[in-house]
């Protein structure tokens, strides 16, 4: 049975063309590699060197057996560094969800720290909501998600990675569009725009526990799922709406963001993942986005 010692003696033989020299090389005796070579001559079934006293020379077959031994010890090296990549988390796929409020804040900063420090693994990205996402990771359809908690912590690894507050979307055109607070009490006629429970239920309930501190539940007259469209609908004048303070970076024309006098909420952005999942891709992520906080 051939084994890749043998070829590594052949090979030592063929680049020496010397037996005497390539035992040196392979630290060991020249009898038994000359041994060696005849074995494996045997079990291929041709002669690889021509020798006489004074010289030993590639015979045809020789020639064309050492190309291809050198082919499969460069695939074999590249497949050596592949493992190793991969065992550290730097080659592979990482299939990542995200809120659509997290692309006006943390994930694009993310992205790019993991991307200079690791190149090669290929990212997968899928705008979903913090249900869908949850759905996905017990499906094992993606790795890692940025959703809106609470989650339930005891199947889901949970990372915080951002806390803000609350501020009211306006129409420009708005009465309070020129106010530089805006307190609760005004907003109790106004129609608001938000997204179904389901979606978040987290953040929807922050944004109902902070108009019921201002006396009133509020008047949903319209219904969206991503907040862009939240914002689109507030240029619209088809409402106001309660949104996370980075939503101002998707800077739609004909909206305005204006402060809350009161105290809100701090709304959060948090990452999860399979506890029990291994992947080096998934940990080494996971460092990266802890390295970014601190």
């Amino acid at each position: 049975m051939i084994e890749l010692r043998h070829l590594r003696y052949f090979m030592a033989v063929a680049e020496e063309l010397h037996f005497g020299r390539a035992a040196e090389k392979l630290h060991m005796a020249q009898p038994p590699l000359s041994q060696q070579i005849r074995q494996l001559e045997n079990e291929l079934g041709f002669q690889l060197f021509y020798r006489t006293k004074r010289s030993v020379a590639l015979t045809e077959a020789g020639q064309v057996f050492l190309v291809e031994c050198q082919r499969i010890f460069r695939q074999l090296e590249q497949a050596i560094q592949t493992g190793r990549q991969v065992s550290r988390g730097e080659q592979g796929q990482l299939v990542i969800g995200f809120v659509s409020s997290a692309a006006y804040n943390v994930l694009p900063e993310i992205l790019r720290s993991f991307r200079l420090a690791v190149p090669d693994v290929r990212l997968e990205l899928h705008e979903l909501t913090t249900d869908q996402q949850i759905q996905w990771l017990q499906e094992g359809r993606m790795d890692v998600g940025l959703v809106r908690p609470p989650v339930d912590e005891s199947k889901f690894g949970l990372l915080s990675v951002i806390q803000e507050p609350l501020v009211v979307a306006l129409p420009e055109t708005h009465p309070l569009a020129g106010q530089e607070l805006v307190s609760l009490v005004s907003l109790i006629s106004e129609p608001f725009v938000l997204f179904p429970r389901p979606l978040a239920p987290g953040l929807y309930d922050q944004i109902i526990s902070l108009c019921h501190q201002g006396g009133f539940s509020p008047n949903v007259v319209q219904e969206a799922i991503q907040m862009q469209t939240i914002v689109s609908l507030v240029a619209a004048e088809i409402g106001i709406a309660i949104v996370p303070l980075s939503l101002q970076n998707l800077q739609r024309t004909g909206v305005v963001y204006k402060p809350l006098q009161e105290p809100t909420p701090q709304a959060s952005i948090a990452l999860v993942w399979r506890r029990e999942d291994t992947s080096p891709t998934v940990h080494r992520f996971l460092a990266i986005v802890r390295s970014f906080l601190t």
